[in-house]
């Protein structure tokens, strides 16, 4: 085994956007000489990447670093907790008095200094400057996430990323697309593009910026790497305003930008909407959602509801389940409103009491999940290319898990394949024979694979 300055386990909690970062962080230890290890009891130092998106999210990260601090008192290294990300960021130097268990933390914007960090926590003294590697990724698999921004400046009132991640801004699309060649070069197969609000990436870029400007430009330019290795270009976290006229042709007419349309609304109704610091109603929506159906055939659709937000009525309630139904997302994902402090929506008047915000949001998922085990039933009989992503072992025996075009990785479900048709990191022509819940089963009908 190569010797190494010291051992780092990297625990990441939260959403994707945290996953990129930690591995981003991962990248510059790993050039700077530490090694990752898989356990506390091998640990040097432990660095958790918390995330503070909601109270829930708050207190798991909390318990996750205590929990870690008892094995570390427990054994016999004395790894050093290192937390980082969201949690740091939103409550700053308040953590340090509350969490003594920790040696140091990282706000999201201090993690590319991350090896000065580790440095000092460990002791470590250097005669240079650590190597800074160009494209800071350690992605192993067919899917990478590629993070095309930061922050965000909408101020939804019941959100405090705006306070934890700062105002928008935007990666320049050199780097972005420098970091796709070399995922893409390293084996990726699916580049995810991520950010707070994807639709309005390059809208802070200096006028004078050569190459994209628009999320649509960033795609097709995304798009032109991917080509060659026959890889699917996806994105999320995009906005009802986000949909340009270019962005809906970019996703119809270019062949590796996946048909998958991923808008949060949250909402349908006007008074919750504007109280949520948002726009739009239900006509506007629908007619969104009409206009993508027509011109990008065979589209699929992902949403968010928040239900239970304050003063919203049982008649506000009723009428984003009728709108539910009637749009028919292929997925939804529902959110129970969460007090955050710090938000403006947390200082309203007419709080939803528990009871009433859990029951809401049950109703909204079973339709959810009923729309949703519909649409995925719907593929049965049908073929797709399929990214095989992994090994599952079941009562009846080795599987392997993938997805199709219309799962997104991680969210959407996935497609169960016998071990013996391919290999993880294979793309495969798949005949779906049965569903259940948002799962496929299917066959390989092509073993002619792209690597």
């Amino acid at each position: 085994m190569e010797s190494s300055l010291g051992n780092l386990l990297f625990v990441t909690l939260g959403c994707a956007k945290n996953e990129v970062d930690t591995d981003r962080m991962r990248s510059l230890l790993a050039a700077g000489g530490y090694r990752e290890v898989d356990s506390v009891e091998d640990a040097d130092a432990v660095l958790i990447n918390t995330c503070s998106f909601l109270a829930s999210a708050t207190s798991e990260s909390i318990e996750c670093t205590l929990d870690v601090a008892d094995e570390v008192a427990g054994g016999v290294r004395g790894a050093r907790i290192i937390m980082c990300g969201c949690l740091p960021s939103r409550y700053g130097d308040e953590l340090a008095g509350e969490l003594p268990e920790v040696a140091a933390f990282v706000r999201t914007d201090e993690e590319d200094a991350i090896v000065s960090v580790v440095d000092g926590v460990l002791g470590v003294t250097r005669p240079e400057p650590a190597f800074i590697p160009g494209v800071k990724r350690t992605v192993e698999g067919a899917v990478a996430y590629l993070k095309i921004s930061d922050g965000c400046n909408r101020f939804c009132s019941f959100c405090a990323i705006p306070y934890i991640r700062g105002r928008y801004r935007s990666r320049s699309a050199e780097a972005i697309v420098a970091e796709a060649r070399e995922l893409l070069a390293g084996g990726v197969r699916e580049l995810v593009l991520i950010g707070q609000d994807t639709g309005i990436w390059g809208k802070d870029l200096p006028k004078d910026t050569e190459g994209p400007v628009t999320l649509a430009q960033l795609l097709r330019a995304v798009a032109a790497e991917a080509r060659p290795y026959g890889a699917w270009v996806r994105v999320l976290y995009l906005q009802p305003e986000g949909m340009t006229d270019e962005l809906i042709a970019t996703i119809r007419d270019v062949d590796e930008v996946l048909p998958y349309i991923d808008i949060p609304v949250q909402h349908c109704n006007p008074r919750i909407l504007r109280a949520m610091n948002r726009t739009g109603s239900a006509e506007e929506f629908e007619e969104l959602f009409c206009r993508l159906r027509k011109e990008i055939p065979g589209m699929v659709i992902r949403s968010t509801a928040l239900v239970g937000f304050p003063s919203e009525t049982d008649e506000e309630f009723e009428e984003l389940l009728g709108f539910m139904d009637r749009v028919g997302f292929d997925y939804t994902s529902v959110f129970a409103y969460s007090q955050e402090e710090g938000t403006a929506a947390a200082r309203l008047d007419d709080q939803i009491d528990e009871e009433t915000k859990v029951e809401r949001a049950q109703a909204a998922t079973d339709l959810a999940e009923a729309l949703g085990f519909a649409a995925t039933a719907a593929h049965v009989g049908e073929r797709a290319r399929v990214i095989v992503d992994g090994v599952e072992e079941t009562e009846d025996g080795v599987e392997l898990i993938g997805h199709a075009w219309f799962q997104a990785p991680d969210s959407d479900g996935a497609v169960h394949l016998d071990a013996t048709e391919a290999a993880v990191g294979d793309i495969v022509e798949v005949e779906f024979t049965d569903s259940f819940c948002y799962e496929l089963v299917g066959h390989v009908v092509d073993e002619e694979t792209a690597k």
